[in-house]
């Protein structure tokens, strides 16, 4: 185990005989400081599973709370422990059964928590968990879609149950999920207004919001008599303001994963027959492939707007943490394949 030195090593797996590879882990919870290059086994790809040579990894908070210790509670980790649920890369192995990827193929893949892995030069996942990412889609962009992505679209989409025509309200929406969250509202055909900090206006008024709001000193109320679903990507709205935004019937989704242990459905009555739910992602192979196609597309763009070598990891977990970071935070674990040359 040595310091990180701002680059990590990829290996090559044309030498059948190695077996590690030099991946960022912690050992312990604690500050980003406990995230060091450690040797870790190179995964093999067991039956419907998949191999992927990664070039980048996304930045989650959900990385830096399970790195703290915020979620020991709920979840157990087994050390030492790979950060990293979004990658994207290129298919390097597959295991028996597995038909609709094949070696060779750009991919973005979407580990669990639980799991993680993606900060690392090869990751393994379920075939399941993997979609192909179109040719126009840079890897670093790519590897920013998978968690945010499906975050937004399984709030948006299941848990709200977002039609056409209906107005939506992304809270934090200068985030990595409030980003994908207004657009894939619109993708949905939804009028969407984003309430963020001052500083995110122009950004979000360039993702195609129809109303930009300062959540911090605007009325959030101003644009109606309520908003059909509230999506609250920053965690911090609370579900009783959410409630208050909310016309009857309406529906408001928190990415706040405590929220969902208060189960709030069961005061729904008492509402307006207004509706209080939190989203936790879960796999969905579906939802991957519908994110790349709109990432190939154009309908939907993951902003990326810092990278770092992934032996740097610490650094972008303490940009991370400050909460205020526009769009997406990524990790460039294999440079010359992000940059394009496989």
């Amino acid at each position: 185990m040595t310091e990180p030195t701002g680059e990590i090593e990829a290996l090559s797996m044309t030498n059948q005989t190695v077996s590690t590879q030099r991946a960022i882990a912690f050992s312990d919870y604690g500050g980003p400081e406990v995230l060091r290059l450690t040797d870790v086994p190179v995964p093999s790809p067991g039956t419907g599973a998949v191999r992927v040579r990664v070039a980048a990894a996304g930045v989650n908070q959900a990385d830096w709370r399970l790195r703290s210790g915020q979620f020991r509670r709920f979840l157990r980790l087994r050390f030492p422990y790979v950060p990293g649920s979004d990658a994207a890369g290129v298919v390097d192995a597959v295991g028996e059964g597995v038909t609709d990827v094949r070696p060779g193929d750009r991919v973005i893949a979407y580990s669990p928590a639980r799991e993680g892995g993606a900060y690392a030069p090869y990751l393994v996942v379920p075939a399941d968990r993997v979609a192909v990412l179109p040719d126009p889609v840079p890897f670093v962009a790519g590897a920013a879609l998978p968690l945010a992505g499906l975050t937004a679209l399984q709030a948006l989409h299941r848990r709200a149950g977002l039609r056409a025509g209906q107005h939506v309200l992304v809270h934090g929406a200068g985030g990595g999920v409030g980003h994908l969250a207004v657009q894939i509202a619109r993708a949905l055909g939804a009028r969407v207004t984003a309430a963020a900090g001052a500083r995110h206006a122009e950004f979000l008024r360039g993702l195609g919001a129809d109303r930009v709001l300062d959540r911090e000193r605007d009325d959030l109320a101003a644009a109606g008599p309520g908003y059909d679903v509230v999506l609250d990507a920053s965690g911090l709205l609370g579900l009783s303001a959410a409630r208050r935004l909310l016309r009857p019937g309406g529906v408001a989704v928190t990415v706040n994963p405590v929220a969902g242990l208060i189960h709030p459905d069961a005061l729904a009555p008492l509402r307006g027959g207004r509706r209080l739910r939190s989203v936790a992602v879960r796999p969905d192979r579906d939802g991957l492939v519908r994110l790349a196609g709109w990432a190939g597309s154009g309908t939907v763009s993951a902003r990326v707007t810092a990278t770092w070598p992934v032996g740097e990891a610490a650094a972008a977990h303490r940009a991370s943490e400050t909460l205020t970071a526009t769009g997406k935070l990524v990790l460039v674990v294999d440079p010359d394949l992000a940059g394009g040359r496989q």
